[in-house]
């Protein structure tokens, strides 16, 4: 692990001469994210926008940052669809089940207001019923996994949560709480803008269904670029709500014939692919500090170091 602090902040140009505190809006873009931006644009330029080599290139260049992603939070890259941020991602996830009259979604007082307000859609479009599990008052008191656990029932259909809290930073034990759910036969969508980057992540073994996360928080990536992750039990349950050519299998004359077979089905159209090179140089650059454990440890250490010093 890279030890020189002042080197590594000479590695981000929004450091300089600041002094920073990452409160989780948006994380700086280290040089060698930007460079690789760059690069991209004029590979594209160079090559020729919609060439047969460029296109060549995209394809090889989303199936990197795909696996790229999927190996930090511990899936298979085929779970993974390309987004630009968290709420794109939770908004394919909250559209694309099958709603009923009468279904409960389970929310709670912390949640993002964007998630909030795409759940009081679904409630005036579908009539369906929401339930607000209130985590604001544990903190500091008591478990607020304990809360949301104890408000799942046989009515809940999706259980909608984050697993970092954005406003008090508390992390949810997600293992337990889709535990709770799936043996009420509930979905969990889980809002990940806080905790990928943050915490070391092994969603398989946590069995949660949807995972909507972006890249330019606690990954430092650009503005734009983020993923949802859907196990391949819950896609059976999920269908796609925008629809374009990156989702759709085509036979020789175009023609769609099917969806992908994996979470590229939840993908739609042209994006901006050189902040894909963006990204995965700013993911690159977390590597070479240490395992996604030790760097949480590192991240655990230094907000104690600052908690004991402010007491």
């Amino acid at each position: 692990m890279t030890t020189d602090l002042a080197t590594l902040r000479q590695q981000f140009p929004a450091l300089v001469n600041k002094t920073y505190l990452n409160y989780g809006g948006q994380g700086p873009l280290p040089q060698a994210a930007i460079d690789a931006i760059g690069e991209a644009y004029d590979r594209v330029q160079k090559d020729g926008p919609f060439s047969k080599k460029i296109n060549l290139w995209i394809s090889q260049l989303t199936t990197q940052l795909r696996s790229t992603m999927a190996a930090e939070l511990g899936v298979d890259g085929d779970t993974i669809t390309l987004t630009e941020n968290v709420t794109a991602g939770c908004n394919i996830a909250l559209w694309g089940l099958n709603w009923k009259k009468g279904d409960r979604i389970l929310l709670n007082d912390c949640e993002h207001p964007g998630v909030v307000a795409a759940i009081e859609e679904l409630k005036r479009r579908f009539e369906i019923e929401i339930d607000i599990c209130p985590i604001v008052e544990t903190l500091n008191h008591r478990d607020p996994t304990d809360a949301i656990c104890d408000r799942i029932d046989s009515r809940t259909r999706l259980v909608v949560l984050s697993h970092v809290l954005w406003n008090t930073g508390q992390v949810l034990d997600l293992e337990k709480i889709v535990k709770v759910a799936h043996n009420s036969d509930a979905l969990v969508l889980v809002d990940a803008a806080q905790s990928v980057g943050l915490l070391p992540l092994k969603l398989a073994d946590l069995g949660v269904d949807f995972y909507g996360f972006t890249g330019h928080k606690w990954w430092c990536g650009p503005a734009g670029v983020g993923g949802l992750y859907v196990s391949e039990t819950a896609r059976e349950h999920l269908h796609p709500t925008y629809i374009g050519w990156r989702g759709i299998e085509m036979d020789e004359n175009g023609n769609p014939t099917g969806w992908k077979p994996n979470g590229q089905r939840y993908e739609i159209a042209t994006s901006a692919y050189p902040l894909y090179a963006g990204l995965l140089a700013a993911i690159e650059g977390h590597q070479k500090w240490g395992t996604a454990t030790e760097r949480y440890k590192k991240i655990c250490q230094n907000s104690d170091r600052l908690w004991q010093q402010l007491s």
